[in-house]
């Protein structure tokens, strides 16, 4: 088993460099990798009635009927293709080879790129407090956001959430007005993608377009003007390709932004902004852990640095209830003045002063700090590398990374829970002598989020796709151990982050059972 850990890791660890070189950079680069264009082996044509996550019913916002294709306005826009057509540029082609692998995919690339540029913690001010982000004035020093884990975890699933209620709902209105493909209605019109058997109102396009938008302006707003490339390069491409007309663009465009107000008004609510809580709350987690006879967790920052997010357990989940979280909550950990808790933080000074290549190589593989795209990212990305060979169509690939993410989503808010309900000290705190290789996390040790994140993400993956549980299992058995051996935690760390991992990922496995879809 371990050889087979071992080959996985360094399977994806090249992959892994050269993102982490890209998101390290100033200048924004997406990843741009090669895969087959989209061509779904079933095209979903039922999904319309599939059962959205957030909207009331796939037909909450109104979508006007299309104009009937023999009239002049329409055959307006097929000449529109045709002339695109006659004389496409090479970068016109460039732009029909990047998006006609999938929106879905691509926008999840995009997603990485934006949380590694931004996942960089403030730099202290000369006095040796910290600025935080302020989404109220997101270009002052320091940007917005700081795209930690928890908020990486959160940005992922508004993203994807949003996208999969969106297809649902243009699914229905495709069947509903069942406007014929310009294809179909003019067979001289070249088609330079897989040609889809669905009607063409509105487009999937458009609306990923628009919903992708909102949702991204909201939680990227210094990213603006790079969004909206990448949409408008989306939508000409659907054009380009000879896929869709304007007008079924353009009403996907409208379609996805009605369905963005939803998902930003929820996230307004949701509890994320009072996460980073303040001094009086941190001076009580302290005094609390104190009062209960144990270390209390202590940032190892210099200047000290306040503890991220604390709060974050507290935010609204699409899947679980608030009871949901304290039930699932792990058992307390090893009282740090026990004889478990020693055995433990010696296994852990064991790993720091015994590296070997092989463990140091899952180390860098999974640290997924700063200037990454966070644990979530890392398995975003091997979601997309599993998912473009099944083929799915773009509801599904919607659907499927939705509930990814609110797994993960779920991950982060019941893994801060327990951080800040028993705020154990990490074990270099514990003992200086122990060296980590990754640096110290600036916040508590129980649960290992890296655990929780992995566990959740392979248990969900493996009701996607049964035939890879064992790859997928054996990448987050792997991901958690690497924080052992990168001495940022104990083995109760890993052990119980990773049940705990299971537990509320079966919230979206329960989810993806009854949601119309398998």
């Amino acid at each position: 088993m371990k050889n087979f850990i071992y080959k996985l890791g360094v399977k994806f660890l090249l992959l892994s460099i050269v993102i982490f070189t890209i998101s390290c950079n100033d200048d924004l680069e997406e990843r741009n990798l090669q895969y087959p264009q989209l061509n779904p082996t079933n095209p979903d044509a039922n999904a319309g009635t599939w059962t959205p996550l957030l909207l009331t019913a796939p037909d909450e916002f109104s979508l006007d009927a299309p104009l009937a294709v023999t009239t002049n306005a329409y055959k307006a826009e097929i000449n529109e293709i045709k002339s695109y057509q006659a004389n496409i540029t090479s970068d016109q082609q460039e732009i029909i080879n990047y998006w006609s692998v999938g929106a879905v995919l691509r926008w999840n690339e995009i997603m990485q790129t934006l949380v590694a540029r931004h996942n960089r913690p403030p730099y202290q001010n000369p006095d040796g407090t910290y600025p935080a982000p302020s989404a109220a004035n997101p270009f002052a020093n320091p940007q917005f956001p700081f795209s930690n884990p928890p908020f990486a975890a959160r940005a992922y699933a508004y993203v994807s959430a949003a996208q999969y209620d969106a297809m649902v709902a243009t699914w229905h209105y495709k069947n509903l007005y069942n406007r014929a493909a310009p294809f179909v209605v003019d067979n001289t019109i070249q088609v330079l993608v897989p040609k889809s058997p669905l009607p063409s109102y509105p487009s999937e396009d458009g609306v990923l377009a628009g919903v992708t938008v909102e949702i991204l302006k909201l939680l990227f707003p210094t990213e603006i003007a790079f969004i909206q490339q990448k949409a408008d390069e989306q939508k000409l491409y659907r054009i380009l390709s000879g896929a869709n007309v304007r007008s079924d663009v353009d009403a996907g465009v409208i379609l996805g932004r009605k369905i963005a107000s939803k998902f930003i008004t929820k996230a307004a609510s949701d509890g994320a902004g009072a996460a980073i809580g303040n001094q009086a709350l941190w001076t009580q987690l302290e005094t609390n852990a104190i009062a209960n006879g144990q270390t209390p967790w202590r940032s190892l920052e210099l200047p000290v640095r306040p503890p991220m997010l604390p709060l974050f357990g507290n935010v609204k989940s699409f899947l679980m209830t608030p009871a949901n979280v304290i039930a699932n909550r792990p058992v307390a950990p090893p009282s740090t003045s026990s004889a478990q808790f020693l055995a433990e933080l010696n296994e852990v000074k064991y790993y720091s002063e015994n590296a070997t290549r092989e463990r140091m190589q899952i180390v860098s593989f999974w640290a997924d700090g700063v200037g990454t795209y966070t644990p979530p990212g890392h398995w975003n990305q091997i979601a997309d590398e599993a998912f473009v060979y099944q083929y799915f169509s773009e509801v599904r690939w919607a659907r499927n990374m939705a509930l990814l993410n609110l797994a993960m989503m779920d991950a982060a808010i019941s893994c801060w829970d327990a951080k800040y309900t028993y705020f154990n000290p990490r074990p270099s705190q514990v003992d200086p002598s122990i060296k980590t290789t990754n640096g110290v996390p600036n916040f508590p040790a129980y649960v290992s989020g890296h655990s929780t994140f992995s566990a959740a993400a392979a248990t969900y993956l493996s009701h996607v796709i049964p035939s890879k549980t064992q790859e997928f299992q054996a990448l987050a058995a792997q991901a958690s151990e690497s924080r052992l051996f990168g001495a940022i935690h104990y083995r109760s760390d890993c052990e119980k982050g990773f049940i705990l991992g299971q537990t509320v990922a079966n919230y979206a496995v329960t989810r993806a059972i009854n949601d119309g879809a398998e």
